[in-house]
């Protein structure tokens, strides 16, 4: 059993398209004692967007309200596409004032990346690459190592997660872990709210994305000078996008034995983090110390916001 928490749900991005989803995740979360509030975040429409960019930013900037009290964890409903859009408007000096130093988890994945980019980059505050409300804890067949992963890392001040996927370099590196979706990070280049992170480990994931664009992206990454100043970089799942036949032969692996010719840094494969059932839960600007063999690898992380 978890202990129960106060849930505050936002939605930056789309709204979700299926209502049975937002029940299923609903029901199970209040079956466990936790309070989840900001029921509006699943119901408003507006376009292809959950509700106006208006309104999606004051959802979080009212978190940097002091007559407020805060949540346990804020939790994203779904990505899709529209946080970008809100980048420009919300309250960094007053989030920071508000959230730093504090027991608060942020927590999503996918279009959300923009917004734990911009928080990293202009608050210096830890977020958390995890499970979304629709797409995870309203999945219909619940994952017990993501639901076990999320609960004990927001629980805990560290932890050690293993993979034993075997590995094609060899990694003894430590500092900042950091990342998400590569293409709402990509976007990002350039602009203010890609954190300038020095000695980084950076994970990435994608989704419906051919091995070319991917390589395209990781190549803007290397080109813009970003990956050269990391200690290595962390690649979890990029399903969906299948070569097509003009591809001959060019495939996923073929572009990671592309990049790792090209990056200078280690390339480590297969980290459970993505638009995947299994998923485990990153803090976007913790310590991170990662260990890779030929066995596998070890990643373990500290000094990130834990609720005890």
């Amino acid at each position: 059993m978890t202990k129960p928490r106060t849930i505050e749900l936002i939605a930056p991005s789309g709204y979700p398209p299926d209502p049975l989803a937002v029940e299923r995740a609903l029901d199970r979360l209040q079956a466990e004692g936790h309070r989840v509030d900001g029921m509006a975040a699943t119901e408003r429409r507006y376009l292809r967007f959950a509700g106006t960019d208006g309104e999606r930013a004051a959802e979080l900037n009212r978190l940097a309200d002091p007559s407020r009290d805060l949540p346990d964890i804020v939790l994203a409903v779904r990505g899709g596409y529209g946080a970008v859009r809100l980048l420009h408007g919300l309250d960094y000096d007053g989030l920071q004032r508000r959230l730093a130093g504090r027991p608060i988890a942020f927590c999503g994945h996918s279009d959300f990346t923009a917004i734990q980019l911009a928080l990293l980059a202009r608050a210096g505050l830890t977020t958390f690459g995890g499970p979304m409300l629709v797409s995870d804890f309203g999945a219909e067949d619940l994952s017990s190592f993501t639901m076990q992963h999320f609960w004990d890392t927001l629980s805990k001040p560290d932890f050690t997660l293993t993979v034993d996927v075997p590995q094609a370099q060899i990694a003894h590196v430590s500092g900042t872990l950091w990342g998400g979706n590569l293409a709402v990070m990509t976007s990002l280049i350039g602009t203010p709210f890609m954190p300038p992170v020095e000695g980084g480990i950076l994970f990435l994931e994608d989704i419906n994305e051919q091995p070319y664009r991917i390589e395209r992206m990781i190549y803007q990454l290397q080109l813009s000078g970003i990956l050269g100043r990391q200690q290595a970089l962390v690649l979890g799942d990029f399903s969906g996008g299948k070569p097509f036949d003009y591809d001959n032969g060019y495939d996923l692996d073929e572009m990671i034995e592309q990049m790792r010719a090209v990056v200078g840094i280690p390339v480590i494969t297969g980290l459970p983090f993505g638009h995947i059932p299994d998923m485990a839960t990153l803090p976007v600007g913790a310590q991170a110390k990662l260990h890779a063999t030929p066995l596998g690898f070890k990643l373990s992380v500290s000094g990130y916001p834990h609720l005890g």
